[in-house]
C-alpha cells in the first residue's frame, strides 16, 4: 500500500551554502472509487482512510446518508501493479440491497465527476450539477451556539493535531469540534476536499450523521465544494483559516450555513449565519 510519506534526495541551498540531504514528502496517489463494481470517480489523495474517503465522497454526492445503506467497502483485488501486487488504489463501495437510487443517478455522477487534489469540482457540467439536494436541510433557527473565543482557539488546536504536516509541510487538514471547542476528529490529505470526505466517511461508519452539532474547520480556503460537503453532512458551522469563494458564500446564505473565513486568532470574517455565533459587541458600522 502507498505510504503517507516518502523520502527523496534533494539539493538544499541555505545562506549561500549547498548540501544534499533526504527530505520527507507527503504521499500522493490516485484512488479510483467504484460503486457496485462500476467506476465512478478518480481522486488524487494521500493514502490512508481510503474507505472513509470513498464513503464520505458518496455522502457529499447524495448517494449515502446512513451506515445501514452501506453493504461493504473493499479494495479491488484485480487492481495490480507491474509486479502483480495489489496497488490498493481502487476501492469498491457496495451499497445495501434495499437502497433505491434515483433513476440515472450513477449515470449522472459518472458523466460529471472527476476530482483531483487541486480542484474537487473540475468536470462538473454546471452549477446545478453540484447543488445536490441535502438530506438534512439546515434549520433556520437553533443549532450550535459557538462563542467567538472558542472559534479563535480552533486553528491552533488543529495545527497541534497535524502530525504529518509537521514532517512534510504539504498537507491540508480538516477537523470536527464541538461548540465548546473539543476536538472530535481530524484528517489530513493532499486534497482539502479529501480531508473533509475522510471526516464525513468516518462519521458515517460510526453512525454519527448528521453532524448537526459539530463545527467543521478547514486549514485552507472555503470553496463552494467544501461548503456543499458541510451542508450534505448536516454541518451547520464551517470555518476556514483563509478566504471563502463568492459561490461558497452564496451557498451558505442560501442553505443556512454559518460560514467564517480568515479565522486567525481573534480575527475573523463572518460571511453568513452570524446568529449561531456569540460575537463581541458591535463597535461601529463598516463599509
Amino acid at each position: 500500500m502507498g505510504r503517507v510519506t516518502e523520502r527523496r534526495r534533494v539539493v538544499r541551498v541555505r545562506d549561500g551554502a549547498l548540501s544534499e540531504r533526504a527530505d520527507t514528502l507527503v504521499g500522493e496517489e490516485p484512488l479510483e472509487i467504484r460503486v457496485n463494481g462500476r467506476p465512478l470517480a478518480v481522486t488524487m489523495r494521500t493514502p490512508g482512510d481510503d474507505f472513509a474517503l470513498a464513503t464520505g465522497f458518496l455522502v457529499s454526492e447524495g448517494v449515502l446518508g446512513a451506515r445501514g445503506e452501506l453493504s461493504r467497502v473493499t479494495y479491488c483485488a484485480g487492481a495490480t501493479g507491474e509486479d502483480g501486487a495489489n496497488t490498493y488504489n481502487v476501492v469498491d463501495v457496495r451499497l445495501a440491497d434495499h437502497l433505491a437510487l434515483p433513476d440515472g443517478m450513477l449515470d449522472g455522477l459518472e458523466r460529471n465527476v472527476y476530482t483531483t487534489s487541486s480542484c474537487g469540482v473540475c468536470g462538473k457540467a454546471s452549477l446545478d450539477a453540484v447543488r445536490t439536494t441535502a438530506r438534512w436541510p439546515l434549520p433556520l433557527t437553533g443549532g450550535p451556539r459557538v462563542p467567538h473565543s472558542v472559534l479563535a482557539a480552533l486553528p491552533d488546536r488543529l495545527r497541534e493535531a497535524q502530525r504529518v504536516f509537521d514532517r512534510t509541510g504539504g498537507l491540508h487538514a480538516a477537523a470536527l469540534f464541538t461548540a465548546e471547542g473539543r476536538l472530535l476528529d481530524v484528517r489530513e490529505d493532499v486534497g482539502r476536499h479529501n480531508a473533509v470526505d475522510k471526516l464525513v466517511g468516518r462519521a458515517l461508519e460510526q453512525g454519527l450523521l448528521p453532524l448537526s452539532d459539530a463545527v467543521l474547520l478547514v486549514s485552507g480556503r472555503a470553496s463552494f465544494e467544501l461548503a456543499q460537503k458541510a451542508v450534505m453532512a448536516g454541518i451547520q458551522v464551517l470555518a476556514a483559516v483563509s478566504a471563502p469563494s463568492s459561490l461558497a458564500v452564496d451557498l451558505a446564505a442560501e442553505a443556512g450555513l454559518t460560514l467564517v473565513g480568515f479565522l486567525r486568532g481573534a480575527s475573523m470574517n463572518v460571511y453568513a449565519g452570524a446568529e449561531r455565533l456569540v460575537l463581541p459587541a458591535r463597535q461601529g458600522a463598516g463599509a
